[in-house]
C-alpha cells in the first residue's frame, strides 16, 4: 500500500479526503437512491480516463448504452473509451450474476493485470449481496471479491443502497466492514428544497475531515462545497 493518492475528481471532496482516495483500497459509497452515487463513481472512472488510467466499471443495475447516455447527461464521452479499449464496461444479469461472479473472481485480478487498470467500480454491490442464498456465502462472497480486487493493486469504489431503517449504514450491513474507506451521501427534505450532504465514516491509514459538507449535482457532475457548513 503507498502514500500515494488517487483524484475523485472532485475537488471538495479530495479536499475532504486529505488529496483523494488511497491507493490501491477500496472505498464504500453509501446513499438512498437519488443521492448520486452512480455520478460520482462515473466521474471518479471519467477523472481516471482523463488521465490516461484504464478502468473498468462493473454494474448490476444498467446496460452499457444506459452508463454511456448517463454519463453523456455531464458531458463525459465514454464511448471512444469503450471503443479503444481504455475503458471496460460490465453487465452483471442478475439472472445469472452467481456465476458471473465466480468468474469475476477468479479472472478479474489477471484482467486487471493484463490491461493495466486503474480503476474499478462495482455499482451497485448491495444487489451482488441479495443474490446469495445466506448470510455466511453473502460475507465470505463479499470478502474473497476484495481480497482479489486488493492484491489487483487497483483502487476500487462500491456503491451500495443504505437501509431504509437506519439510512448510516448500508443495507447488507456488511460492505463497510469489509471496505477500507466509507463515504455517506445523504438528503434531507425541508422547506420544500433537497439537500445533500457527505460524510466520511472512516478512512484507513489517511488523516481526513470529519466534518459534515453540502454538496449538489450538477449539469457537470458533483459538487463538495467543503468551505459550506450544514445547517
Amino acid at each position: 500500500m503507498t502514500n500515494e493518492k488517487v483524484s475523485t475528481g472532485i475537488d471538495g471532496l479530495n479536499t475532504m479526503l486529505g488529496g483523494g482516495f488511497p491507493q490501491g483500497q477500496i472505498i464504500a459509497l453509501l446513499g438512498s437512491c437519488g443521492t448520486g452515487k452512480t455520478t460520482l463513481s462515473l466521474q471518479f472512472i471519467w477523472t481516471g480516463l482523463q488521465s490516461g488510467e484504464k478502468c473498468i466499471f462493473i454494474s448490476l443495475e444498467e446496460g452499457e448504452a444506459d452508463i454511456i447516455s448517463n454519463a453523456m447527461n455531464y458531458g463525459w464521452d465514454l464511448k471512444p473509451h469503450v471503443e479503444n479499449g481504455t475503458l471496460t464496461l460490465v453487465k452483471l444479469e442478475p439472472s445469472d450474476a452467481k456465476s458471473t461472479l465466480a468468474k469475476i473472481k477468479s479472472e478479474l485480478p489477471a484482467y486487471i493485470k493484463n490491461t493495466g487498470a486503474k480503476r474499478v467500480v462495482f455499482d451497485s454491490i448491495s444487489l451482488l449481496s441479495m443474490l446469495f442464498d445466506s448470510d455466511s456465502e453473502r460475507r465470505s462472497g463479499l470478502f474473497e471479491l476484495c481480497k482479489q480486487i486488493k492484491n489487483s493493486g487497483a483502487t476500487a469504489l462500491f456503491t451500495a443502497e443504505v437501509d431504509p431503517d437506519n439510512p448510516d449504514v448500508s443495507r447488507d450491513g456488511l460492505v463497510e466492514y469489509v471496505a477500507d474507506g466509507v463515504i455517506l451521501l445523504r438528503y434531507n427534505e425541508a422547506n420544500n428544497d433537497i439537500h445533500l450532504s457527505v460524510r466520511i465514516v472512516k478512512l484507513r491509514r489517511s488523516n481526513h475531515q470529519r466534518r459534515i459538507k453540502p454538496y449538489n449535482i450538477t449539469a457537470r457532475g458533483i459538487e463538495v462545497l467543503e468551505k459550506a457548513e450544514v445547517f
